[in-house]
């Protein structure tokens, strides 16, 4: 289990410096933690909780309810197949089945070779592209079983690289702009003295 590089916890210090509680910056720093290993090992959640002045389980409680933050390993790419009514009524459930049966896996679970995880999502608001389905958080649709098929098969050749990053990663551009928050309270007090 991987604790965060030290890349990443100079990074995480970064992102807790821009608000004024350092509890502020419990999810940030998740997804940061997420993109180095895909989910959040017990490890870095242990640094995250030190990082921002909470316990370990305050960090677990946190990944455990928003459902873009995983405890568990999960593919590389992970599908979600919104099966909500527009979806539904454009054939989500047909997209859904046939996409276990290409996988070989049921949704919540993970191919033997690591590379896809497949997730039913209540709505995923594309609702003007159903069937929607997302893959890393990219939005893709209207998705069909031929469209399943080509996504997966471009996704295994490397072809969507580009737009797809490795599961855990949010953005690939780091922010360059801003004041850190404690900076900003000084600034604001020499101000007003």
């Amino acid at each position: 289990m991987a604790r965060l590089s030290p890349e990443n916890l100079h990074r995480a210090e970064a992102i807790v410096a821009l608000y004024p509680e350092r509890r502020s910056g419990l999810i940030p720093i998740c997804h940061l933690a997420q993109a180095q290993d895909g989910y959040l090992t017990e490890e870095a959640m242990e640094d995250i909780a030190k990082i921002c002045g909470v316990s370990p389980a305050e960090v677990r409680g946190t990944a455990s309810f928003y459902d873009m933050l995983h405890t568990e390993p999960v593919g590389k790419y992970v599908f979600a197949v919104c099966t909500n009514i527009a979806c539904m009524l454009a054939g989500a459930y047909e997209v859904l089945d046939h996409a276990e049966h290409r996988l070989g896996i049921h949704p919540g679970q993970t191919t033997a070779d690591g590379m896809f995880t497949l997730e039913e999502a209540e709505c995923l608001a594309g609702c003007d592209k159903a069937v929607c389905v997302q893959v890393n958080h990219r939005f893709f649709g209207p998705i069909d079983q031929d469209g399943f098929d080509r996504l997966v098969d471009d996704l295994t050749a490397g072809r969507l690289d580009d737009t797809v990053p490795p599961h855990g990663v949010l953005s690939r551009v780091q922010r360059q702009v801003g004041l850190p928050g404690h900076q900003s309270s000084e600034r604001a007090e020499g101000a007003t003295a």
